[in-house]
């Protein structure tokens, strides 16, 4: 009977290292790029007429962050005859309430800021952003989300770019205000470095398509009603709205010396949330968009890159998928000793795995940070990523059972300093019963990492190790986090 599984599981299992090679070259091209083209980093400039700009901040129940964000724009400096400010609120608690005294203090000192609440959540962020649009009087909009905080000399750093009549859009780089807060951001800091530091950038000075991140940069009204103005057929808008404007000709611009702060998730539940809807809404992206890409009249590097890029959480599923498969290829290899070496398992896969690990590096390095200190916990980034297998393979299901996407907002704590508490505050995520899951999916690679040992197979063994190392962590923390405020609101 195993032998019948022979030849199906040696050609997925092929496809699926083959693919993890794949993605694991392209970090490895991407960095490459990246330190190549260090030098070569987009300057700020000054336009020859400071145009008129609309700057939306979309927002929905953020109790302790809104009156940060809107203080945070309404400082900008920039010229106030050629400035307004949109509040898109569509917050259903007395997140409206703070929003109209903090807009209405601003308005008394002379700011042009409008206050736009919506009686309902349709289309969710692209519905906001798309209402406020409808209303705008700027030539260029700025869009910053609620845990965002935009520095002073955001505009006058950033709108100097658009003197280029085919720049669609101006991305800037994310920083973080509650970076050392814990382990777990800290982590989630390293990871979205590495974003920014080597893939937009990398991508962005080499001719390659890039996305806007959906806050932090700044829209030319043309190019987005050209492309199709903002769509919710898809969680990610803001990378659906990217593609489809470079499919119409546009470019775009990044700017990675322009750093602008943003909040991390200290919550796990939220940070899967989050990571959830960015999987799910880059699946559908992928299934959009990718036939425009392939037909459309760009090089087969950008095609290649392009689809990289769309499905790049395929990883999540490519790893889930080799946890199911490395007890089959196990049972299977005592009888059929080539099947682990000419699939690559010693060598193929080997390579690759350090991709990542390379790719986090060069960022700290980048950012001229002591690297070598940071290499612990960079590999445990690698376990993080791992524990997230299972809630992507969900986001990927999710889509081929045709369900409709809801938009589910990454609760904001507002949290800056090291001992602020955040689990006595409202928008707590209840637990999300995919743990239980994950828990039985660390057993699964336990039982397969004891079975990889006995047969002597110590590469399986350890990769399976990390897998479940991973899963525990993820699953471990959510629980832990989830119980620690279950006993914050029982005092």
């Amino acid at each position: 009977m195993l032998d019948l599984l022979l030849i199906p599981v040696a050609v997925v299992y092929l496809a699926v290292v083959g693919a993890l090679f794949i993605f694991g070259v392209n970090f490895f091209y991407l960095t490459y790029l990246a330190l190549r083209k260090r030098g070569q980093a987009t300057n700020s400039l000054s336009p020859v007429r400071w145009p008129r700009v609309t700057v939306q901040l979309p927002i929905y129940n953020e109790l302790y962050v809104a009156e940060r964000l809107i203080d945070a724009a309404a400082n900008l400096d920039y010229d106030r005859d050629l400035l307004e400010i949109q509040v898109l609120d569509d917050s259903t608690d007395e997140t409206t309430e703070i929003v109209r005294r903090v807009v209405a203090r601003w308005q008394s000192r002379g700011i042009r800021i409008a206050h736009l609440h919506r009686a309902n959540r349709a289309g969710y962020k692209a519905g906001a952003l798309g209402y406020g649009l409808e209303r705008a009087r700027g030539e260029f909009l700025a869009i910053f989300d609620a845990d965002f905080i935009p520095p002073r000399d955001f505009l006058r750093r950033t709108v100097g770019q658009f003197e280029n009549p085919r720049v669609a859009f101006v991305q800037t780089r994310w920083g973080h205000v509650n970076r050392d807060y814990s382990l777990f951001t800290f982590l989630q800091a390293l990871a979205i470095d590495a974003h920014f530091m080597v893939e937009q950038f990398a991508r962005s000075q080499s001719g390659y398509w890039f996305n806007f991140n959906g806050t932090a940069g700044i829209w030319r009204r043309a190019a987005l009603a050209d492309a199709g103005g903002w769509t919710s057929d898809t969680l990610t808008e803001d990378l659906d709205l990217s593609y489809r404007a470079f499919l119409r000709g546009w470019q775009a611009v990044y700017l990675r010396d322009v750093e602008v702060p943003a909040e991390l998730p200290v919550s796990c539940s939220a940070y899967r949330r989050q990571q959830h809807r960015w999987a799910r809404g880059s699946f559908e992206c992928a299934r959009k968009l990718l036939p425009q890409v392939w037909r459309a009249p760009i090089s087969l590097a950008q095609k290649v890159e392009g689809t990289l890029h769309l499905t790049g959480y395929g990883v999540h599923l490519l790893l889930a998928a080799l946890v199911v498969l490395y007890p089959f290829v196990l049972l299977l290899s005592p009888r059929y000793p080539g099947l682990v070496s000419i699939f690559g398992i010693a060598l193929i896969f080997n390579v690759t795995t350090f991709a990542p690990t390379v790719f986090f590096v060069i960022a700290q390095q980048q950012l001229g940070r002591r690297w070598w200190r940071l290499i612990p916990m960079i590999l445990c980034i690698t376990v993080l990523g791992a524990g997230m297998m299972l809630n992507t393979t969900r986001a990927a299901l999710q889509i081929a059972l045709d369900s409709n996407g809801v938009f589910e907002r990454t609760p904001k704590f507002g949290i800056a300093q090291r001992k602020q508490d955040w689990q006595g505050r409202r928008y707590q995520v209840n637990l999300d019963r995919i743990v239980f899951f994950e828990l039985a999916f660390a057993l699964f690679n336990i039982g397969t990492a004891a079975l990889a040992l006995w047969l002597g197979n110590f590469a399986i063994g350890v990769y399976t190790l990390l897998f479940c190392l991973g899963l525990l962590f993820t699953s471990g923390v959510t629980i832990w986090q989830t119980l620690a405020v279950q006993r914050r609101n029982a005092l």
